[in-house]
């Protein structure tokens, strides 16, 4: 069993931080994708976006309704689950946990949705012109605004899309299908293998039976939602939950017919 460390040494942490960031700035990807992601710096000013989370009340969107508005849409992790019940195709997807990408990773392979994901997964996803890999910095409770050199997890993925859609220049952004409430409960970030149906997402083979999975950490995430709500106030954009239901009421509630009027 290994033995934990008594003390926290900042040298080690800040060491370890370096290097590992300059493994990353030396791969050729590193570059290509800083300039890929760079390009989208503003592009989107004014405009509204969609961050389509992944829980079980996502099955409330009428997405028919949603493919006919000229909104900009970010689906998360394994959005693709849906495609084969709607023509709808989000206009960005992002991932960026390990266990996510390595199984979802012969549709990120085949797809040409511009991808967002974590560096890491340039062991497993091909490298072509819609990846775009993020490099995540250790230091928490920071908000990205430049995503082109390093993203923060925050615990949640959906905190990376926010980020994204800061930096694409988006002005109003609506949450849908963000529960922030799951079935399963345990510890904050540790692992387990799916043994049944998966409740807390929008299909029941979202962790099918074999797949390695994270406890959400729900008081992290949530100390990230109000850092990027109260930077998108600072610089006069608004956040708002159009979630049918669910517990999330850190940003305004809203519904997705009032958001498309905007």
């Amino acid at each position: 069993m290994t033995q934990k460390r008594d003390t926290i040494n900042p040298y080690y942490l800040g060491f370890n931080l370096i290097y590992h960031r300059m493994l990353w700035d030396i791969h050729p990807y590193s570059w290509v994708s800083r300039k890929r992601v760079k390009t989208y710096k503003n592009k989107f000013c004014g405009q509204k976006a969609i961050i389509l989370c992944n829980g079980p009340s996502l099955k409330k969107v009428d997405f028919d309704s949603l493919a006919q508005q000229n909104i900009a849409t970010f689906g998360l992790n394994k959005i693709n689950l849906l495609f084969s019940h709607t023509n709808f195709r989000p206009s960005f997807i992002v991932a960026v946990n390990p266990f996510v990408i390595e199984q979802n990773a012969d549709f990120y392979n085949l797809t040409e949705i511009p991808l967002f994901l974590e560096a890491r997964g340039r062991r497993l996803i091909k490298f072509r012109k819609n990846i775009h890999f993020l490099h995540t910095k250790a230091i928490k409770s920071n908000f990205a605004r430049d995503c082109s050199i390093g993203i923060n997890q925050g615990f949640t993925v959906t905190y990376v899309a926010m980020q994204l859609a800061f930096h694409m220049g988006f002005k109003f952004v609506a949450v849908v299908g963000c529960d922030h409430h799951f079935v399963h409960q345990g510890q904050a970030n540790k692992t387990l293998v799916s043994t049944n149906s998966d409740p807390d997402h929008f299909v029941a083979n979202y962790f099918a039976k074999g797949q390695k999975w994270q406890f959400p950490d729900i008081p992290g995430s949530e100390l990230h939602y109000q850092i990027a709500n109260e930077v998108f106030q600072r610089n006069g954009r608004r956040i708002v939950n159009c979630t049918e239901g669910g517990r999330l009421e850190t940003f305004e509630r809203q519904s997705l017919s009032d958001f498309f009027k905007l």
